[in-house]
């Protein structure tokens, strides 16, 4: 079972968490059965952003993303080389380390 290690996030997870999920469950939904409240504003259909995620460690082992995924990246605010929508990577067996970004473009877009 890999272990996960969420890097600190002023709103969704303050302290950081280290979970465990199941290989073959979505980072999306491991992290909100750990109570990391990650946005998901299109219910995990991988049709927004809002659960964009960095993938700090681990990034090579990981699903490789559609081209709707990739179209959809391409949208994200503060998009890196190893950013994934957290609904579209498929847990395996390996460690991941996530970085949730400071803002999602929905944020940006309401604070204007």
């Amino acid at each position: 079972m890999p272990q996960i290690v969420i890097l600190p996030h002023a709103t969704f997870c303050p302290d950081g968490a280290v979970i465990d999920a199941p290989a073959g469950k979505t980072l999306c939904d491991a992290m909100l059965d750990n109570d990391v409240e990650i946005e998901h504003a299109c219910e995990k259909s991988c049709a927004c952003t809002t659960c964009h995620v960095v993938i700090r460690e681990g990034f090579d082992t990981l699903n490789e993303p559609t081209d709707k995924e990739e179209d959809l990246l391409d949208m994200a605010w503060g998009l890196e080389a190893n950013s994934r929508l957290s609904c579209q990577v498929v847990l395996g067996d390996d460690d991941l380390v996530v970085e949730i970004p400071k803002y999602t473009i929905n944020h940006a877009s309401e604070n204007h």
